[in-house]
């Protein structure tokens, strides 16, 4: 693998990353949207990541290429878990009974995703750093 290879498949871990942190912090935005412009409380949403080939001219030559992956998030799906339903008689959206149904988003969990996400971020953003201190150094040795 050069050293392009490992920066692009770092590149994609991060812009998968950023993708997952702006949705999280979309569904941390409406934790406590009722009704949305369908009429319904807002829906968690879930970023679905999957590999993504490496596809470069030199490693389509090298054997290692088929298990060369980066990442990309292939969609964001709506969660179909249950609304949380909280006794609110005087809320504007209260069903006859009294009950209003809040979004699927449960803060501890985002806090938990965003947190993972952020992690992950980091670590693709070291393994670039060290990427370039490795092709520095190459270029070092060649004086």
């Amino acid at each position: 693998m050069d050293f392009l290879t490992a920066l692009h498949i770092s590149s994609t871990g991060l812009t998968a990353q950023r993708t997952t942190m702006n949705v999280i912090s979309t569904n941390l935005a409406n934790v406590n949207t009722t009704r949305t412009p369908g009429g319904i409380p807002y829906r968690r949403r879930v970023a679905v990541m999957e590999a993504k080939p490496v596809e470069d001219f030199e490693s389509a030559l090298n054997s290692q290429s088929e298990s060369l992956c980066g990442v990309r998030v292939s969609e964001i799906v709506e969660e179909m878990t249950p609304f949380r339903h909280v006794y609110r008689p005087g809320h504007p959206d209260a069903n006859e009974m009294g009950y209003v149904s809040f979004p699927n988003v449960n803060v501890v969990t985002e806090t938990t995703d965003i947190m993972l996400a952020r992690r992950s971020y980091e670590a693709n953003v070291t393994a670039i750093s060290a990427t370039k201190r490795m092709a520095l150094k190459a270029l070092e040795i060649g004086k």
